[in-house]
């Protein structure tokens, strides 16, 4: 059997803004493209299928599309919750999905009844587990002790093995949405933390042939059999040059006999630059990324007058600005009255000017605007 590896979609997520709709479902269509030509059987989504739990119409369109296409393959689709999806909401009509080949697993009651398919070996078993948020599972089971998240994946894969050991022998697969000890995402996943999104020790996922981690945006290998595919978009700029793709899976009559990583395209590659203002409008080396997702460093003296205007001038698709000078002015110790201390006031006004612009006081121009409203010093405009 034959599964492709993928999370983390995010469906409806903006970049600094700008929609993403376009270029993930280009990039989503191509994993359906490669599902065909790689004769897959089984597409596993691990979690966090829409980037909001109230995805616009827009999403759900798009992932209707999606997901049309990849049902159009012959695959069985596999997807899980996580914890930016609503459960409810993406399992809206899940039974009837179901019936087309569309498993959607977002019921945490539900979490130890797989997906029983068979090929030429035997049965494989596959098990979702949705987003488990501590907080609102242990109503559920008042019985268990559930504060963390390593004790929800504990208690969900203790059901599961117990599930496994309940059957005659069977190859096993699960989808797990969790941040397990080792991983490293950078930002790209927004709230690493929040609503318990703690780190999950490796051993929690022992006794099934390999499990399918979503959480974190960068690709990871924590285990041979214990792996993040990452997203298939650069959702952040600490993802730059970062590859995108997924894992393809194939299992033989003993478990998980080959991995291989399949590139997705990268519709608009993410460009991180930095120099001065004129340096980066002038420079033709930056032509070639002129297109890209840019991130702009200026290291000019002092900020420049509306440098993201003049940027995107340039570069249409420049998003994020920061200004870090090459050279600092040093701080001129003691207090504001001593500093000011048997100076006139275009002597104030010029030090002021010079502290807040890194050690660049008035030119010509500002010199004679000051002189002359200070010597007009009864005029409505200084007061």
């Amino acid at each position: 059997m034959r599964i492709l590896h993928t999370s983390d979609w995010h469906v409806g997520r903006s970049f600094h803004g700008a929609s993403t709709l376009a270029h993930l479902e280009d990039v989503l269509l191509t994993l359906a493209q490669q599902v065909v030509e790689r004769r897959v059987d089984v597409v596993l989504v691990a979690g966090d299928i829409f980037d909001t739990g109230m995805p616009s119409a827009e999403s759900y369109a798009m992932l209707g599309r999606v997901l049309a296409r990849l049902q159009a393959t012959g695959a069985r689709i596999i997807l899980t919750s996580g914890n930016h999806d609503s459960p409810a909401r993406l399992g809206f009509l899940a039974e009837f999905a179901a019936l087309a080949g569309v498993h959607i697993l977002a019921d945490p009651t539900r979490l130890d009844t797989p997906i029983e398919l068979e090929d030429e070996h035997g049965t494989v078993l596959l098990y979702g587990i949705p987003y488990l948020e501590p907080a609102l599972l242990r109503h559920r089971y008042p019985e268990q002790t559930l504060r963390t998240q390593e004790d929800t994946l504990r208690f969900a894969l203790a059901r599961i093995r117990a599930d496994l050991a309940a059957r005659p022998p069977a190859r096993s697969v699960l989808a797990a949405h969790c941040f397990a000890s080792g991983a490293s995402g950078g930002d790209g996943e927004r709230d690493i933390t929040a609503g318990g999104v703690e780190s999950v020790p490796l051993d929690v996922f022992e006794g099934v042939d390999y499990a399918a981690l979503g959480h974190i945006h960068g690709r990871a290998v924590l285990a041979p059999h214990l792996r993040y595919s990452g997203a298939p978009l650069h959702y952040s700029f600490s993802e730059a040059g970062k590859p995108r793709g997924s894992w393809l899976v194939d299992l033989g009559a003993h478990g998980v006999e080959e991995i291989t990583w399949l590139d997705l395209p990268i519709p608009r590659p993410l460009s991180i630059l930095r120099g001065t203002l004129a340096e980066l409008l002038a420079d033709p080396a930056h032509e070639a990324v002129r297109e890209h997702w840019i991130s702009v460093i200026l290291t000019d003296r002092v900020r420049p007058v509306e440098p993201m205007r003049e940027l995107q001038k340039r570069f249409p698709h420049a998003v994020t600005l920061e200004h870090e000078p090459e050279h600092l002015e040093a701080i001129t110790e003691g207090g504001y009255a001593g500093r000011v201390r048997e100076r006139g006031d275009a002597e104030i006004m010029a030090e002021f000017l010079g502290f807040v612009r890194n050690g660049e006081g008035p030119n010509a121009q500002e010199q004679a605007v000051l002189a002359a409203l200070i010597a007009q010093e009864n005029n409505e405009a200084i007061r």
